[in-house]
């Protein structure tokens, strides 16, 4: 038996080295590619890796995504080694491949933060940059509540004053959607969208092509932390409930899949989501993607983590004792210590693959 805490890593390097190896044992196909622009908090290089398993000509694809939200690739990592050690390439059905990708966003995971080296949250980045971005009024009125000049209990105060009036006037979901919807006009502020596809963007977008053209049907399960109840893996599907996409992830989830838009989800509506880039380049091939999202601790205290690491990393000192509290603190709230909550992660993921490929398979 292999130890399923053992699958999952501390630190971004940590988890590289633990899914290179995990995947040369499994006779799984590795490749890598460099992050140009960015470098680890060691100076380490950083790296976008796959391996790939199954025939060339495969007609069916696993994609297992790891770290579209750097930090929450802790989750997402140990649960692409726990697949493998667990002999989970060898157990591929008839004409079935897999491809897992690991650190999609390398820097957000190797310095424990969400986005990428320019401040962009990934799934709102996959929209058409060459349009109009969507509008955001409500994350305008508290943008500056958001990042605050200085992180302190007085700035706390206000801000919980800022954010209480903002929910008294929209309600509590009011407030999560509009600041975590995305916005693209704040490049200091959080859940930016950007305006540029991100390194991320261009290269998954060219690993897809390069190793998923020949596929007819894709099943992705993109990995994520931070919402609802500790432990819980909520299976999220972003596209819209009319498009074929979904139907076909309803008959292979059930009523275990919710919906931002159906208002089932505990994710607020989102756009340019990093799975739409999918079936963009895959244009003949039917991609049926899904997050896998796992609870960790309460909305404020998640929100409240991921301001903190952008008002650090825009107006504080990382290397600080106050930056060294905060990313301790932003680390727990989307990877949690101990081994229960990591037991709990594999054993919904094991499922949730399983309804994949038997979903893609007709199994």
């Amino acid at each position: 038996m292999f130890s399923v805490s053992g699958c999952f890593s501390e630190t971004y390097a940590e988890a590289r080295a633990k899914f290179c190896a995990a995947a040369a044992e499994a006779g799984g196909a590795l490749r890598s590619w460099l992050n140009p622009k960015a470098h680890g908090p060691n100076g380490e290089r950083l790296f976008l890796d796959t391996a790939r398993f199954g025939a060339d000509d495969a007609q069916n694809m696993l994609v297992l995504i790891a770290g579209t939200h750097g930090v929450e690739g802790h989750c997402g990592s140990g649960a692409e080694i726990a697949w493998m050690r667990s002999g989970g390439p060898a157990k591929l059905p008839k004409d079935t491949g897999a491809l897992l990708i690991h650190a999609l966003n390398p820097y957000g995971f190797a310095w424990t933060r969400r986005v990428t080296e320019d401040n962009v949250d990934l799934n709102r980045n996959f929209v058409d940059h060459d349009k109009g971005y969507p509008k955001n009024d409500g994350y305008l009125e508290i943008a500056n509540a958001v990042l605050p000049v200085e992180w302190n209990e007085a700035s706390a105060a206000e801000t919980e004053r800022v954010f209480g009036a903002f929910a008294q006037k929209h309600g509590a979901f009011g407030l999560q959607s509009a600041i975590s919807g995305g916005q693209y006009t704040h490049p200091d502020g959080i859940f930016f969208g950007g305006t540029a596809p991100s390194w991320s963007n261009r290269t998954v977008r060219a690993v897809a092509r390069e190793e998923l053209s020949r596929a007819k049907r894709v099943g992705i399960i993109d990995f994520h932390t931070g919402l609802g109840p500790f432990g819980h893996g909520e299976l999220i599907c972003a596209v819209s409930p009319g498009a074929k996409s979904f139907a076909r992830a309803k008959a292979w989830y059930g009523d275990e899949m919710t919906s931002p838009e159906g208002g089932t989800s505990t994710s607020a509506v989102v756009v340019g989501v990093m799975t739409d880039a999918f079936p963009q380049e895959l244009p003949d091939a039917e991609v049926t993607p899904v997050a896998l999202e796992y609870g960790t601790y309460t909305v404020p205290e998640v929100l409240n983590a991921v301001r903190a690491d952008n008002w650090l990393h825009h107006r504080g000192e990382p290397g600080s004792p106050l930056g060294r509290t905060l990313k301790a603190d932003m680390k727990e709230r989307f990877f949690p210590a101990g081994d229960k909550w990591r037991e709990m992660v594999w054993t919904r993921a094991d499922q949730t693959i399983g309804w994949a490929l038997k979903g893609m398979t007709g199994g």
